[in-house]
């Protein structure tokens, strides 16, 4: 079982209960526009619990659900990174919640799974995670143009980001 404290999250590993939770979370209009899976939200949210190759966490604060984050890793040595995705209810957003859950989960990465690079790609006009990010010490690399496929068909520019494990902040 995997649980991981942070100053005000908790992060563990999901349960068949979260489900509503989190599928709630993703109606949210700006939700829904930032994570796809079409309008069956209870059937993304198991998605994304099952998703091959990524390893998925709730983000809880005073034991509510108020979130999901997930990594994937590259083990190849000569090419060896971690990969960061999240999201947080929109009703918390604001208050250090996602800032937390990614400095948590970073510094688990880097402590204890080797990763010396963490990248994360928000979407290029997404200016609250790129704030997010950049608190917890990400830097632009740059823009992955057209990288992205919006729920509306269109395609969306992201900004590639990435962290040293020198550059966590504290």
């Amino acid at each position: 079982m995997t649980e991981l404290r942070g100053r005000i999250v908790r992060l563990r590993d999901p349960a068949e209960g979260d489900i509503p939770d989190l599928a709630r979370m993703r109606e949210h209009p700006e939700l829904h526009h930032r994570w796809r899976g079409g309008d069956d939200k209870v059937a993304a949210v198991r998605e994304d619990m099952a998703e091959d190759g990524s390893v998925g966490l709730v983000i809880e604060v005073d034991d509510r659900v108020v979130g999901w984050i997930q990594y994937s890793e590259e083990l190849e040595p000569d090419y060896k990174h971690a990969s960061i995705d999240i999201y947080v209810d929109a009703d918390v957003h604001g208050v250090g919640i996602g800032t937390d859950a990614i400095r948590t989960l970073a510094r688990h990465l880097f402590e204890d799974h080797g990763h010396h690079r963490i990248e994360i790609d928000p979407a290029a006009d997404n200016e609250a995670a790129i704030a997010c990010y950049t608190k917890v010490g990400f830097r632009p690399v740059g823009i992955l143009r057209q990288s992205e496929r919006d729920n509306d068909g269109t395609w969306h520019d992201a900004l590639m980001m990435d962290m040293l494990a020198s550059e966590l902040t504290p």
